[in-house]
């Protein structure tokens, strides 16, 4: 059993910056892709943005040039730099661990409020 805990979600102003955190349980998380997820109020969750095994990236569209996406092996832990913030923004971001079997984990979510 896999276990995710995202951290770092935080009222902050247009323009500035955060680092999401998600910590995962286990020893599948270095074969994993793991992904950032937003779900805005009323609107279904949504891929922000995901990094495989190998380190490579995809982001939607709307992040692009504003966040990064990184993962530290020997901590199980994966990041998401997000920079230049628009109200925009605002959801509750989820962690997902991916295998293609398919297996998918999820965290709890962490509120990130952009401010105007």
């Amino acid at each position: 059993q896999v276990q995710l805990v995202e951290s770092g979600g935080v009222l902050v102003q247009a323009g500035g910056s955060l680092r999401l955190s998600c910590a995962a349980s286990g020893t599948i998380f270095s074969i994993s892709r793991m992904g950032w997820y937003g779900q805005a109020p009323g609107k279904q969750r949504e891929l922000v943005a995901w990094i495989t095994a190998g380190c490579l990236t995809n982001y939607a569209d709307s992040v692009k040039g504003r966040f990064t996406i990184s993962r530290d092996n020997a901590k199980n832990t994966v990041y998401l730099q997000m920079n230049s913030l628009k109200p925009e923004d605002t959801a509750v971001y989820y962690c997902n661990l991916h295998l293609p079997r398919p297996v998918d984990y999820w965290g709890q979510g962490t509120q990130v409020t952009v401010s105007s």
